[in-house]
């Protein structure tokens, strides 16, 4: 079923969302307050966009013109009505398209910052997936995996361009292979635990397309305190 939510706490700004599909969640909050903005950015992609929730946040904290790309069309139909009811059609362009197909649509170098959520699963024969394959999809590499969000990012960013990921810390050792392996340098790291008694379950990374060798490991942030309440880090990235 099609909702109209607001989009946490932002004033005026609303998300559409099917609650049959993933709706967005916390990942996709901390994902556009991690990655490094700047006055000179003014291009940035959302690889597996959603129902747009990054492209959104990160239109209150730039001026870039963001670009969000989505594969599935019912996930996109839903980006897209986010976009204008929020009358952000001038700033925020979401594409319904392949990620890997992104390098025969936009030329080598154009954007500045690429921010991605991917799939966090590995996808074999012995996965156990959703039967919903839109489900499937958001889940499990099935058509994108680590390697090829960072072959396309190494075409699309410009020199010294930035990408940042949010994923699972299981697959930190893999992430950091293959951005070594298409000239992207890991630059900064930050794990994300659910408590103080817990172990991370999250991680932010940014790299940097040809940078400097050099890995900045932020403090810790946790999510919830002792009584189970977001922190006020957490509260502060909501409106």
């Amino acid at each position: 079923m099609k909702v109209k939510n607001r989009l946490l706490n932002y004033t005026n700004m609303d998300i559409i969302q099917d609650t049959d599909y993933f709706n967005f969640s916390l990942d996709s909050v901390l994902l556009p307050n991690f990655v490094t903005l700047n006055k000179n950015t003014k291009n940035i992609i959302d690889f597996c966009t959603g129902n747009a929730p990054i492209p959104l946040i990160l239109s209150t904290k730039t001026d870039a013109k963001i670009t969000g790309v989505e594969l599935q069309k019912e996930i996109y139909d839903l980006a897209i009505e986010s976009i204008q009811i929020n009358n952000l059609e001038n700033k925020i362009n979401i594409i319904n398209a392949d990620v890997k197909d992104l390098d025969k649509m936009f030329e080598n170098e154009s954007f500045d910052i690429i921010t991605c959520n991917p799939p966090y699963f590995k996808y074999t024969e012995n996965s156990n997936i959703n039967k919903n394959d839109i489900k499937t999809l958001a889940r499990h590499e099935v058509t994108l995996n680590l390697n090829d969000i960072f072959k396309v990012s190494k075409k699309l960013l410009k020199n010294n361009g930035v990408i940042a990921l949010v994923h699972r810390p299981e697959r930190l050792v893999e992430i950091i292979a293959a951005m070594k392996e298409n000239n992207i340098e890991p630059k900064r790291l930050q794990f994300i635990y659910p408590n103080e008694n817990k172990e991370s379950n999250m991680i932010l990374i940014e790299g940097r397309k040809n940078g400097n060798p050099g890995l900045k490991v932020l403090k810790p942030l946790y999510v919830h305190n002792e009584h189970g309440n977001y922190r006020k880090e957490i509260q502060d990235m909501f409106q």
